[in-house]
């Protein structure tokens, strides 16, 4: 079955603030909530495609991406915008789902799925790098390698955050689950809700003999050659997100992640606009007049020729088609287009003879422009305002 829009699934407006979002989630996950629902898998389906949508459009970075792009929008994954899988794929879970819910009714709302999840896990912090590329690495794609100074696993306790030669033992309030359960009723009945154990800070164990050289972090300083590969196709602004890359998780946790903002060079040749690219060819009057052949560059570094057709006016396009930039959206296929403006180059200065010659014309009516000629050039003037 396809995808809904997220906006469509929340019902709520484009437009629509994070606290508008927040409540429009709240009302649905109460509504189609499983404990509310035992039994109703079309209920289950909507409380997670809600919760989906929500995961989506409450954090802004994932709803500039999907706003712009959709389902298509660049996500995590090593190696740059995971595949291009979009954003749930339907991947998420009730763990996911309960742990994201407890964000929005406080607490960690369980429901009939409590105890399933384990001890928490430190993730380290993401990283952000910027990225200059040329559009001949654009059109292509291109890896690129990058010295990252960044936390690393700790070389004295190998991320245990423990003195050498002891360990970590369990926690003793929670009894290595990094929770504590309290039951409470509700507008569902009785439920549980699990908060975090103040003792451990919800990792499940304690360290009583820290490591003298991280301080029982589990990280250092140190530094990573990373290696990243941007797609083709990518535009200025885009991130490309590297998973697992970033700062180390305290205490062997998660890695973070590293966020490439992509920049473009100037390019002297061509204008991009989005996957097309413009190219100004300036012809000499005899050759728009009298017609002939020129020769395009291309971003591919190959030479095209072009036919001129006789009486060719300045501001006239040609199109030639699959010679621009590749799309990132459509998974490598399909390309934009190189378009050719043309103008007419006008002598600045002219020899006795040029003019001469020129003087000849002058009176010609063929010279003159006909009105068909006329209101086309009006009409490209006043589409250039509009």
């Amino acid at each position: 079955m396809a995808k809904r829009d997220y906006y469509e699934v929340l019902g709520v407006d484009k437009k629509a603030s994070e606290d508008e979002i927040k409540k429009a989630y709240r009302k649905i996950a109460i509504k189609y909530h499983p404990d509310r629902n035992p039994g109703n898998k079309e209920a289950e389906e909507k409380f997670k495609e809600a919760a989906e949508a929500y995961d989506v459009l409450h954090d802004p970075q994932k709803r500039q991406q999907y706003d712009q792009f959709g389902f298509n929008a660049p996500g995590g994954g090593a190696g740059g915008f995971g595949g291009f899988g979009g954003f749930g794929g339907g991947s998420m879970n009730m763990d996911d789902i309960f742990s994201m819910f407890g964000d929005i009714f406080g607490g960690h709302a369980s429901g009939g799925f409590s105890g399933s999840r384990g001890p928490k896990k430190f993730r380290g912090s993401d990283l952000r790098l910027k990225v200059k590329l040329s559009l001949s690495e654009i059109e292509t794609g291109v890896t690129k390698k990058f010295k990252v100074r960044k936390d690393v696993v700790c070389s004295h306790c190998h991320g245990s955050g423990a003195q050498q030669g002891s360990t970590m033992e369990t926690c003793p309030t929670c009894h290595g689950s990094g929770v504590i359960t309290h039951t409470t009723q509700s507008i569902f009945g009785m439920m549980q809700t699990q908060g975090v154990c103040p003792t451990c800070n919800g990792e499940g164990k304690i360290i009583k003999n820290k490591c003298p050289h991280c301080g029982g972090t589990g990280v250092e300083k140190g530094e990573e050659v990373v290696e990243i590969k941007i797609p083709a196709g990518v535009m200025e602004g885009m991130v490309v997100n590297v998973a697992g890359k970033g700062n180390a998780g305290p205490r062997n946790g998660v890695n973070g992640d590293i966020q490439v903002l992509i920049e473009e060079e100037e390019n002297t040749t061509f204008i991009r606009d989005n996957n097309n690219l413009i190219y100004n060819l300036l012809l000499d009057f005899p050759t728009a007049a009298l017609g002939g052949e020129v020769e395009i560059p291309t971003i591919q570094g190959t030479r095209l020729k072009v036919k001129i057709e006789s009486g060719t006016q300045p501001g006239k396009t040609l199109r030639l088609r699959g010679k621009g930039l590749p799309s990132v959206q459509n998974y490598g296929h399909g390309r934009g287009d190189l378009i050719v403006n043309i103008s007419v180059y006008v002598p600045k200065t002219l020899s006795k003879e040029e003019k001469t010659a020129l003087e000849k014309f002058k009176e010609s009516d063929n010279f003159k422009g006909d009105s068909d000629t006329k209101q086309s050039i009006f009409q490209r003037f006043k589409n250039y305002f509009n």
